[in-house]
């Protein structure tokens, strides 16, 4: 057995089977928003916990944001050569997200049978049905990993991607998905590796499994309804088909909520800033409500929280409640679903996805209200906001939570192993049936739970 020192030094943790060596270093993809830190701290906690249990040394464990840090590194590819420069003396790279539960024991068995000087990557491997917009469109069957469950990369596979890097601005402009991305990525530039799938990478716990992922829990009693304001953006046209949806479903169990249109309609009712509706981007709009707001809760302490969503967003009040606490509303916070645009040069940055709803502290929207500003009225929104946190230094939070899509463009596998708040858009479903599955079980124990009564 090597001497602790020397497992120091070269900062690789070692499982004996045979004569065989297997070492794994672990990064976890972690974020700058202290309560998702403390739940990839806690994991890191366990992972070592567990590795006293065998009396082994604690193997290496990253942070992403921490030992990594670049824009895009929750896509994991700008990353790559760096994670490689500290795990060339591993065997395997292990791959985690914050939610990830892993079992140690159970994974050196499993990794015991592979054959770690080939390029290969295992996990819990996901298929889409049809052609996705989240996944480009692509038009045939593509294995991509949950990253949830967890993956492991063989460091031979590790070595000859971090040479690939150079090549990763070929991928698309938007990054939306890193485990779908990330598949592609291997597949297209190491002559078409595949995914391995594995059973033992579990997307819920089951007794065999290695690695699984812990749905979300509500960290705190939900907050109250009075605490969130609710926007939905609209216009003239979509008054009569997608508002009485919103009206119907979701809305009902809200306490504060504005419909902001480009025409007053006092049978819903609508509010008008001025600004007419464009076809393209709706940033004029956007900044206008964040003025809207700011002015009319000036004197308004009661609200900690701004929800704004777009008119065909279908979600769950009851599980926001419960996501809220979570964050501490004094700080700067913005939630919702990450996307980046640009990630793999020097002006690329992170924006929250408007279809799938985007949260703001009420501290944060003081200050986007003073600063963010439009370069066009028709310019998109969710990507501006996101220049502009950036020039205010807040990172995105990213939730898993919120979708942009419809459920159909998941996996169900993926949609599954885990309690949503969102999806987005009526086309081709019925977007009250949507409602009725997802949340409307969830949402109804508003009534009961919450001091400050609804009428419905």
């Amino acid at each position: 057995m090597r001497s602790i020192g020397l497992l120091l030094l070269i900062n690789e943790f070692i499982f004996i089977k045979g004569d065989t060596d297997i070492r794994f270093s672990f990064v976890i993809l972690s974020q700058e928003n202290d309560y998702h830190f403390g739940v990839a701290k806690n994991l890191k906690a366990q992972i070592c916990d567990q590795a006293l249990v065998l009396k082994e040394e604690c193997p290496p464990i990253y942070f992403s944001h921490v030992d990594f840090p670049h824009v895009g590194d929750w896509t994991l590819v700008p990353i790559l050569n760096k994670i490689y420069d500290v795990a060339r003396n591993s065997s395997w790279l292990i791959i985690l997200e914050e939610r990830s539960m892993i079992r140690l024991d159970g994974l050196k068995k499993l990794l015991g049978n592979f054959d770690e000087k080939k390029e290969l990557w295992i996990g819990h491997a996901l298929e889409d049905e049809n052609p996705t917009i989240i996944h480009h469109f692509l038009e045939r069957k593509f294995k991509y990993p949950h990253m949830g469950a967890g993956v492991a990369i063989s460091v031979a596979l590790l070595k000859r991607l971090s040479d690939k890097i150079s090549l990763a601005s070929k991928l698309t402009d938007f990054n939306i998905d890193k485990s779908f991305e990330l598949a592609l990525f291997i597949w297209n530039e190491l002559n078409k590796t595949s995914l391995i799938h594995n059973d033992a990478f579990c997307t819920s716990e089951k007794e065999f499994c290695v690695s699984f992922p812990r749905k979300f829990a509500t960290c705190k009693e939900p907050i109250p309804l009075d605490s969130i304001y609710f926007i939905v953006k609209t216009c003239l046209k979509f008054h009569s088909d997608r508002v009485p949806v919103v009206l119907s479903t979701w809305a009902k169990y809200t306490k504060r909520l504005d419909f902001i249109s480009d025409y007053e309609d006092s049978s819903i009712p609508t509010v008008s800033l001025g600004i007419p509706n464009t076809e393209g981007g709706h940033c004029g709009k956007t900044m206008a409500i964040m003025k809207y707001l700011n002015d009319k809760l000036e004197n308004d302490y009661s609200i900690r929280w701004i929800v704004i969503t777009d008119d065909d967003t279908i979600l769950s009040v009851q599980r926001i409640t419960e996501l809220l606490s979570c964050y501490d509303p004094n700080d700067d916070v913005a939630v919702g679903e990450r996307y980046g645009y640009g990630l793999y040069n020097s002006l690329g940055f992170n924006y929250i996805t408007g279809g799938g709803g985007m949260v703001f502290s009420r501290t944060l929207l003081k200050k986007l209200s003073a600063s963010c500003k439009c370069p066009s009225i028709s310019a998109p929104d969710d990507m501006i906001l996101g220049h502009c946190l950036a020039d205010l230094g807040v990172k995105i939070t990213h939730s898993h939570l919120f979708h942009q899509a419809r459920p159909t463009d998941y996996s169900m596998q993926f949609l599954e192993s885990d309690r949503h708040v969102s999806f987005h858009k009526h086309w081709m479903l019925d977007p009250i049936k949507v409602y009725r599955e997802w949340f409307e079980r969830e949402d109804k124990k508003l009534v009961e739970s919450h001091s400050t009564k609804i009428e419905l």
